[in-house]
């Protein structure tokens, strides 16, 4: 199967929320993946990213990063980082307690700028980052860089990009991504804003599969 499935581990602190996709035919390998900042792991775009990662054998844990199983809406509050990094460092350990392969770790926005600043504090946490949508820096505020974890960080990386982001324009990642010093790579979405595509009731219906092909090129 590889529908959703609920999934609560209150035996950690924080607290691990989330839904389980189960594949037919697991391939070994599994991915956390969890939302940005406004959003929680309900969105359409992780769902969407889901079931495509789990109908080609992925075990995926999608989760509800700390701040959001505190509040419904609205963004974590200062300082909150620390508390949703280490809700993040629990996932990975559920997921790797039902899967013998490499654990992947992914995010969008707030979501994954959290997970790259784990991987810098714990390199051989997970195999390699899917990373959506980086938060390069707040619109209109291109001096407010958020790389500063970057020459630290040691897992291989996979950043998904929109040419419309005012988070951070195409080149200005290609030109952070060089403080990293491990193995990474740009995917570039034409057209695309933050939300990759991804916005109301619009979907994006082939960028799921498309990230899963840059994602297995990069990673076998």
């Amino acid at each position: 199967m590889n529908g959703a499935v609920a999934f609560t581990d209150d035996s950690l602190n924080p607290v691990v929320r989330g839904f389980w996709h189960l594949p037919e035919n697991a391939n070994g390998d599994g991915l956390v993946l969890t939302h940005g900042a406004g959003s929680d792991c309900n969105a359409p775009l992780l769902v969407a990213l889901s079931l495509t990662f789990a109908e080609r054998g992925y075990v995926v844990l999608r989760c509800d990063l700390p701040f959001r199983q505190k509040k419904r809406f609205g963004p974590p509050s200062f300082g909150n980082g620390e508390l949703d990094r280490a809700g993040l460092a629990n996932a990975v350990t559920v997921l790797r307690k039902n899967v013998a392969g490499r654990i992947f770790l992914g995010g969008h926005s707030y979501g994954g700028r959290q997970a790259t600043m784990l991987g810098a504090d714990e390199p051989e946490l997970v195999a390699g980052l899917l990373l959506l949508s980086y938060p390069l820096h707040p619109p209109r505020k291109p001096e407010q860089l958020r790389t500063k974890h970057f020459p630290n960080l040691h897992t291989s990386s996979l950043f998904v990009q929109g040419t419309r982001d005012p988070f951070g324009s195409v080149e200005e990642m290609t030109e952070a991504l060089r403080l990293i010093p491990a193995k990474n790579e740009l995917m570039v979405v034409e057209g695309a804003g933050h939300d990759l595509g991804f916005k109301g009731k619009e979907r994006a219906a082939q960028f799921p599969g498309m990230v899963l092909a840059k994602f297995q090129a990069m990673f076998g």
